[in-house]
């Protein structure tokens, strides 16, 4: 759908007339605009070992670049607050120093400004699901090739070591639905994970909440993943309350529904730290 960077610092044009007014918004009112950004898929390659998911090496320089020349810039992500943090390398950078880290979909909060993570208290449900989850995946024969991530405030299975990954993913879509609702959980579907999370927040709720926090005129979400279809919606609302948002998609040819709404769709991360770049060097 979208076009990318001819060079460094040209700015690719949405595709859309909602996403050419909003790029236009947040170019004539940067101060006004916030930034939000997925972590998995958006700022950081997509890896097979989560733990080993690590930020763009251009990520940081182009958020620091662009950070003070907005309102705020926000990552929002289903990964608990610190670990973006440590993987993303946000901590002590110079230009970083109001950025947000909304972890587990809003639930925590991580500050820059104080380096500190605050959170309500965890759900019973989730440790509950984390003690039976192992017996549960060996019961119904999905144990091989799917293996369980810990999120501290949420746990996930993911599916893409298996033998056919997109088949072990919808195989345990139900058994997984069920096992969360008997603790009160919700599933939520990724790229090849399925994370089992408390009801109540998701991307959306954080991005809006956050949004009117700041008073902003302006929006840009990035993600790249079935979570940030909340936020894609949010943003839609926004744009009805005549704040103008610009969507865009860290392209990938596993979740052609984000695709499909976006106003730009950039190549992946390095996509992704590329418009950054370009916003950064149009508003110097």
């Amino acid at each position: 759908m979208g076009s990318h960077p001819e060079s460094k610092d040209s700015l690719p044009a949405p595709v859309t007339p909602a996403g050419r007014d909003a790029l236009e918004a947040i170019l004539t009112r940067p101060t006004h605009t916030v930034v939000a950004l997925d972590f998995d898929g958006t700022l950081a390659p997509i890896v097979p070992d989560p733990d080993r998911a690590r930020a763009h090496p251009d990520a940081v320089p182009a958020l620091a670049a662009l950070a003070p020349k907005v309102a705020s810039v926000a990552v929002v992500t289903g990964r608990p607050a610190g670990v973006a943090v440590r993987h993303g390398g946000f901590a002590g950078v110079a230009g970083l120093e109001h950025l947000v880290v909304l972890g587990h979909y809003g639930a925590e909060r991580w500050d820059a400004v104080s380096g500190t993570v605050t959170a309500p208290a965890p759900h019973p449900g989730v440790a509950a699901v984390r003690a039976e989850l192992p017996g549960f995946l060996d019961g119904i024969g999905a144990w091989q090739g799917t293996w369980i991530e810990e999120k501290g405030r949420a746990v996930a299975v993911h599916t893409r070591r298996a033998a056919d990954p997109q088949a072990a993913f919808e195989a345990l879509r139900e058994p997984l639905g069920e096992l969360a609702a008997r603790h009160g959980l919700i599933v939520e579907p990724g790229r090849m994970v399925l994370e089992l999370r408390p009801p109540g927040m998701d991307k959306g709720v954080a991005l809006m909440e956050y949004v009117r926090e700041i008073g902003a005129e302006a929006v840009l979400y990035a993600g790249d993943d079935l979570g940030d279809l909340p936020a894609f919606a949010a943003v839609d609302k926004l744009r009805s309350d005549g704040i103008p948002g610009l969507l865009v998609c860290s392209g990938s040819s596993e979740v052609a529904e984000l695709a499909d709404r976006a106003d730009l769709v950039v190549d992946g991360p390095a996509g992704v730290v590329r418009l950054l770049a370009a916003l950064a060097a149009h508003l110097s």
